[in-house]
């Protein structure tokens, strides 16, 4: 701590410069503002029990304290339900906000499926690495789940959309080929 400054003075202004980003990036690995809330609350009260002895490396001690907390987070959270279905549920829940006409709500539900159908047939490695981007996760981040080189992150992201683009095409033309009758939804 610096010379001078008591704890509770030098907590605060570390809080009021620091929450902020904490705050932030626990809500791009939670996807939850009240959950990133909570969790940040938590990163900084452990800087206020045990903070690190060299001051300049608060920054750094953060972001080690919050990527943990927040993966264990995860960990509790997703028992039993997986990246996908979380993604999926995040889409519904953006898209209830608007009341969309029935026909809007038949092309969404589409795309849905067309979109989990094709996340599907991608290698369990490409989904996640596009999903954790998706969810707004850092390229070191997505190495430390996939486990891979952080150098590695932007080429098997790249390529894992290249995948999924031309799955998804495929996948588009398959339906977009099939009679009227054999649609769902029509009677022709």
């Amino acid at each position: 701590m610096e010379e001078g400054e008591q704890i509770p003075e030098l907590f605060q202004r570390l809080f009021r410069e620091h929450y902020p980003e904490v705050a932030r990036k626990l809500y791009s690995l939670t996807g939850d503002y009240a959950a990133a809330e909570d969790l940040a609350q938590e990163v900084f009260l452990r800087l206020y029990r045990s903070h690190p002895e060299r001051l300049e490396a608060v920054g750094a001690w953060l972001h080690r304290v919050l990527t943990r907390i927040g993966y264990d987070y995860m960990r509790q959270r997703s028992s039993g339900k997986t990246l996908l279905d979380k993604e999926i549920a995040r889409v519904a829940a953006w898209s209830e906000g608007a009341a969309p006409s029935g026909e809007t709500e038949v092309i969404r539900g589409w795309e849905i499926d067309l979109v989990r159908r094709v996340l599907q047939k991608l290698s369990d490695r490409d989904r996640t690495a596009l999903l954790l981007r998706e969810e707004g996760y850092s390229y070191e981040e997505i190495a430390a789940r996939l486990e891979v080189n952080p150098k590695i992150v932007g080429t098997l992201l790249a390529r894992a959309e290249e995948r999924l683009k031309k799955r998804y095409g495929q996948e588009e033309e398959y339906n977009g080929g099939r009679k009227e009758k054999d649609r769902p939804g029509t009677a022709f």
